[in-house]
């Protein structure tokens, strides 16, 4: 194990899986709002603390051996919560800092009427939430600079993995095949999130990132392949301009870009799965899907 010393603010799915999957990287600590939540996050190799908007001693003193810093925290009205708590503490009292990473959000670039996007593209965020996301980035590279530290911004896009995929939605009868002509999504297996955080942070490499696999793609089309692979009919098309959605999903639907991933390749990053093909394959032969489920357990069902 190297010298490294990791804190997680904010030690959610993709978050355990960095941890989890790195356990070589060095020590891992990591925070939950929920002391019901401290067994699995010693499971993914965490050591569990509580944060809810303080910076309590425990805290303090885990900070101060911090190498690498992540946050995995979504913003609020009145800013970014770890800022609010731990700005002073990042500026004075962490010697040992090396690097900071932000995870953040594809849609702080909005709607690009399907057209490809990259790291240089405008940001016009349509949501609340990802206006918010762009704010906290900026004020996390602003204290990169204050400090003379590299800020990696991590732009995820729509996260997926074991028990967060088609093949869930599928068993639970929650799958949808919305129709809207033209709409794609962008989506990232969990593991290439552990695998762009354990890349960036071990090269201390600052920058803004798009982490988001090859194939930006029609959500319909994703339910169908993964029905494929189970041998299931795929639910029914239904038209999206009368489907009966949240205002949340809906707005998901306002957004429509293809977002590139060149820069983080550029660094010398490989994705492990550079589509949802590759994933899904892997997945459904893995039988990790469902978290560990195996397939002939779903066949029977």
């Amino acid at each position: 194990m190297t010298g490294n010393s990791i804190f997680i603010f904010g030690a959610g799915y993709s978050a355990q899986a960095f941890a989890g999957q790195n356990p070589d990287f060095g020590r891992f600590v990591g925070t939950t709002r929920s002391q019901g939540k401290f067994e699995a996050l010693r499971q993914a190799n965490i050591e569990p603390l509580i944060f809810d908007g303080t910076t309590t001693p425990q805290i303090k003193a885990a900070l101060a051996e911090t190498t690498h810093l992540v946050i995995s925290i979504a913003p609020e009205t009145a800013g970014d919560p770890v800022l609010q708590a731990a700005r002073d503490m990042i500026m004075t009292g962490m010697p040992a800092l090396r690097w900071i990473g932000y995870l953040s959000t594809v849609g702080v670039y909005g709607d690009h009427g399907g057209d490809w996007v990259d790291e240089s593209a405008e940001c016009r965020p349509v949501s609340d939430r990802s206006t918010l996301r762009l704010q906290a980035e900026q004020a996390w590279q602003s204290l990169g600079r204050a400090i003379g530290k590299p800020v990696a911004v991590l732009r995820l896009s729509g996260i997926y993995g074991p028990g967060r995929n088609a093949f869930v939605n599928l068993k639970e009868g929650t799958a949808k095949r919305l129709i809207k002509p033209g709409q794609v999504f962008n989506r990232i297996h969990r593991d290439d999130i552990s695998g762009a955080l354990r890349h960036l942070a071990g090269q201390d490499t600052g920058g803004i990132f798009n982490i988001t696999d090859d194939r930006p793609a029609p959500p319909q089309d994703v339910v169908t392949y993964a029905a494929t692979l189970m041998n299931v009919p795929p639910p029914p098309e239904a038209d999206f301009a009368t489907a009966q959605l949240s205002p949340m999903a809906r707005s998901f639907y306002g957004e429509n870009k293809r977002v590139s991933n060149a820069a983080v390749k550029a660094t010398g990053y490989a994705f492990r799965f550079p589509d949802y093909h590759a994933a899904f394959d892997h997945m459904w032969e893995s039988g990790d899907w469902d978290k560990g489920m195996a397939r002939s357990a779903m066949k029977r069902s």
